[in-house]
């Protein structure tokens, strides 16, 4: 194990799911693109339980090329979980997180490696612009790094995927945490060590549809935001004592105005109002409250993050 680590230079690791269409393509542009580094190198495919032909073109070329490798994951667990898995079984000095579906260009892997060989730990892919995306995608994207860049106490790099480079350290690092619920690129961020980015220009996904519609992208930012803020809890504290005082003053001013005017028959509407606005007030808290317990509850059952079912190019003690 400790001889390969040594000799392996780069591990490129790649999560995919129904990624048949681009998967010639993909190792076509990858591998010219390693072998003209002239370094060592391994590429992890972890297939996350596709429902096409994913897995079968992985081991054909596996059985071509010995350097590409396949992690068979027992069920559909998610990108962030697959990617999880594909480091764990990593043997390079750096390792490279790139998407399947080539918005993440593999010729940036040679800017990736030189900042690396410069001194970096972690050398992430900031994107210039995103080719191929609708405006409400970008616009939504722009928000949702903005919002968590604010409330997260770790800086998170904005326009920034899984796409970079990892030194060893810094992987081995990131195996020592044990959330189940993982938002990858704060973990990235979490762990510090020096860190520079590269800048490009994404381009639109090669082949196929993506399955992130909009209901997941919310999921996943949801992740992001609660698993690096307890502002949302913070809040409602605020919120609470703000709504408290605003009552205070009202009721003072009812007080007031009933002693200098009489007996006054209270509005049924302004009632109802005040009943459904704290109904929703403490709905809304409640909610939070159950996505922060829901998350420590994922925690406490410390079930693994996955199991593999099958694995081709690893040695057997690996599992």
């Amino acid at each position: 194990m400790t001889s390969k680590l040594n000799t392996i230079e780069l591990s490129v690791v790649i999560p995919l799911y129904n990624e048949e269409e681009n998967i010639d393509y993909l190792f076509e542009r990858l591998i010219t693109v390693l072998d003209r580094l002239q370094t060592t190198y391994e590429i992890i495919c972890i297939n996350d339980g596709s429902k096409d032909k994913t897995l079968k073109y992985l081991i054909d070329y596996h059985q071509k090329n010995s350097t590409i490798k396949v992690i068979n994951l027992s069920r559909n667990f998610g990108k962030e979980i697959a990617l999880s898995a594909g480091i764990d079984y990593t043997m390079g000095a750096a390792i490279i997180p790139i998407d399947a579906d080539l918005q993440d260009p593999p010729e940036l892997i040679g800017e990736l490696v030189e900042k690396w060989r410069e001194g970096y730990d972690v050398v992430y892919a900031t994107r210039r612009s995103r080719k191929g995306e609708t405006w409400l995608k970008r616009l939504t994207a722009k928000a949702f790094y903005q919002t968590i860049g604010k409330m997260s106490c770790v800086p998170i790099p904005s326009n920034t995927g899984d796409f970079r480079l990892l030194d060893r350290r810094v992987v081995e690092a990131i195996k020592k945490l044990p959330e189940r619920t993982r938002f990858m690129k704060g973990l990235f961020a979490w762990v510090g060590y020096k860190q520079t980015s590269v800048m490009f220009d994404r381009e639109p996904r090669f082949q196929g549809n993506t399955t992130w519609n909009y209901w997941k992208l919310w999921n996943f930012a949801l992740d992001g935001i609660i698993s690096f803020s307890f502002l949302p809890l913070k809040v409602w504290s605020y919120i609470g004592v703000s709504i408290s005082f605003a009552s205070l003053l009202y009721a003072s001013f009812l007080i007031i105005r009933t002693l200098i005017f009489g007996i006054d028959v209270p509005g049924y509407a302004s009632l109802m109002v005040a009943i459904l606005f704290l109904g929703g007030i403490q709905l809304i808290t409640l909610g939070i409250i159950g996505e922060y317990l829901g998350r420590v509850y994922e925690e406490v059952k410390r079930r693994p993050l996955y199991f593999v079912r099958e694995q081709y190019g690893f040695d057997i003690d690996k599992v």
